[in-house]
């Protein structure tokens, strides 16, 4: 579908599609679903949409006008439901799961469609952003490689990558410290902004004399213009 395509979709069919798949709207304070820019953020593998992280960033964004819709994968969903722990579905799979949430999220936006997310759901996102022509990209902690594996970088799209995108990273990330990925080719279309001595979470060291609730904001707020 189009980028550019208006959709005069009222906001009680846009809630009623919200409830039916299970998803978390935050709204923006300033702005519609038609207006204001929406960003559909994916969780990280090992916590759910919900968690504090994810709660934390789609209330901060919403405070700089972006809409922001959250999902799960279907793992973390059964795992909502039976409470069991399972490991991260199998790639096709939760690339399967992005591709059914965009289409069913694009008719009803009117703006500019962000996709991304924290950790594996950014990364998820950064390997179809450009086959679903979304309108930007944004990767919160991007791991860029596994734990304790910087050797087997996983970067080799992120070299061609047209999309429009942001990484915001801790310049200590396990999954992607700043001395490693300042030695990866990214597309010239990639921006990756560093967070002092931020760990994955964005959690900076006391040292520092940043707190993580400000490393969050900042977070937030290159977000919110990145978006605008």
């Amino acid at each position: 579908m189009d980028k550019q395509h208006k959709a005069s979709i009222d906001g009680d069919q846009w809630a009623r599609c919200v409830q039916q798949h299970g998803w978390r709207w935050t709204a923006a304070q300033s702005g519609t679903l038609d207006g204001a820019p929406t960003l559909i953020l994916a969780h990280g593998a090992g916590a759910p949409m919900d968690s504090e992280f994810m709660e934390q960033m789609a209330a901060r964004l919403a405070a700089h006008g972006v809409n922001v819709l959250r999902f799960e994968f279907p793992y973390m969903a059964q795992r909502r439901q039976d409470g069991g722990k399972r490991p991260p579905n199998p790639t096709p799979k939760l690339l399967e799961c992005w591709r059914e949430v965009y289409a069913s999220v694009r008719p009803y936006v009117a703006g500019l469609l962000a996709i991304g997310g924290k950790s594996m759901g950014g990364r998820m996102a950064s390997l179809l952003a450009d086959e679903l022509g979304a309108d930007a990209l944004v990767c919160l902690g991007y791991p860029f490689y596994a734990a304790g594996k910087p050797e087997k970088p996983r970067v080799e799209h992120l070299a061609t990558l047209k999309t429009r995108t942001l990484i915001v990273q801790g310049e200590r990330d396990a999954l992607g410290n700043r001395e490693a990925v300042q030695g990866y080719a990214l597309s010239p279309s990639i921006e990756v902004s560093w967070l002092v001595a931020g760990d994955h979470d964005l959690k900076p060291l006391k040292a520092s004399g940043f707190s993580h609730e400000q490393h969050l904001e900042a977070t937030a707020t290159q977000v919110a213009a990145f978006l605008q």
